[in-house]
């Protein structure tokens, strides 16, 4: 068991806590707001975004095309 803390110690004890969590909120901001940014993240991730736009692309064009070809039966 550990021995009591005096009133100050405890104090001290909390105030440091407090800090330490008011330095991990500003960092977590900091991440968060980097992760959010989606021009900072389409710029790194140019060549994945751009080839998933080609596929969303083809994919969208052939489903319009299939969808005119099927009335021009009818």
């Amino acid at each position: 068991m550990s021995p009591a803390r005096t009133p100050d110690q405890l104090r001290a004890s909390i105030a440091q806590r407090q800090t330490d969590l008011a330095q991990s909120l500003t960092q977590l901001r900091g991440e968060v707001v980097a992760v959010a940014d989606w021009r900072t993240q389409v710029n790194r991730h140019r060549p994945k975004v751009l080839a998933g736009a080609a596929v969303a692309g083809f994919v969208i064009g052939g489903g319009i095309a299939a969808l005119i070809g099927r009335k021009r039966r009818y």
